[in-house]
């Protein structure tokens, strides 16, 4: 082409792949899903409900929700999630917690513990069962 784009077509999977000048790849699946590969080794990835998602050349992962909902993955594949209604998720290997917008944070440890603490001081340990081990009711 004239601007110096290179165009290939892949009809048996319906897939335009360009190659920009600079480096950028831009991949069109039938599908809807657009794959943007950029020189600095990062992707950004389009899907058909207009998700986005970054996966960066360190490992780290970014996705955008449509409804505003962010999901980080880090190398060590720890999981933070932001919820558009202000609660925020950790997910580890060893537990997963929920903050809430009032200050609430409820952890669930691996073995199944659960451990609620309240913005008021109070907290709560239950056991794998659901069973509750301690209540600081203040």
């Amino acid at each position: 082409m004239p601007d110096q784009r290179v165009i290939y077509y892949y009809a048996a999977a319906q897939t335009t792949h360009t190659t920009y000048p600079k480096g950028l790849e831009v991949l069109h699946f039938s599908s809807g899903q657009i794959e943007k590969h950029f020189p600095d080794g990062r992707k950004e990835i389009t899907f058909p409900d207009q998700t986005v998602k970054n996966v960066f050349p360190d490992g780290q992962e970014e996705s955008i929700f449509p409804d505003g909902t962010i999901v980080r993955v880090q190398r060590d594949g720890n999981k933070l999630i932001e919820f558009n209604n202000g609660q925020r998720e950790v997910h580890t290997a060893q537990f997963k917690r929920r903050e809430y917008p009032d200050g609430t944070v409820k952890t669930v440890y691996a073995n199944g513990h659960q451990e609620t603490k309240y913005r008021s001081g109070r907290v709560r340990v239950k056991d794998k069962d659901g069973n509750v081990l301690m209540d600081t009711e203040l």
